[in-house]
């Protein structure tokens, strides 16, 4: 199982990015698939989750609104799409196989940094 983020960097507040999350050794379509950031000297923040069937997606509040998750079984891809962002926002996010309370695999993360 692997994991691999991109698409971080430094954006503007208001500005947006998109992170990828490119999965090997697995299929996606049968997982649930997560994105948690963690901020220095922070916990872990579970931000979206993006069920197999029926579900709405899971958005924190904090990202509510800004946020979009998808995923694309035909390219075993998982994207955030995250819009409006603000300084708050300045993490690392990850990509993780499973849901906030059954996870099994996480990425090694990509860092993003909202600044002027």
């Amino acid at each position: 199982v692997q994991l691999v983020e991109s698409g971080g960097g430094l954006a503007q507040p208001g500005g947006s990015l998109r992170l990828a999350c490119a999965a090997s050794g697995f299929t996606i379509s049968t997982y649930p698939m997560s994105w948690a950031r963690q901020a220095p000297g922070e916990g872990l923040e579970w931000i979206s989750t993006v069920y197999t069937i029926g579900n709405s997606p899971f958005y924190a509040d904090s990202v509510k609104g800004r946020f979009t998750i998808s995923r694309d079984n035909a390219k075993n891809t998982v994207t955030l799409q995250m819009n409006s962002l603000k300084p708050e926002d300045t993490a690392q996010y990850y990509c993780v196989r499973g849901t906030p309370i059954d996870n099994d695999s996480r990425g090694q993360g990509t860092q993003v940094t909202v600044s002027s």
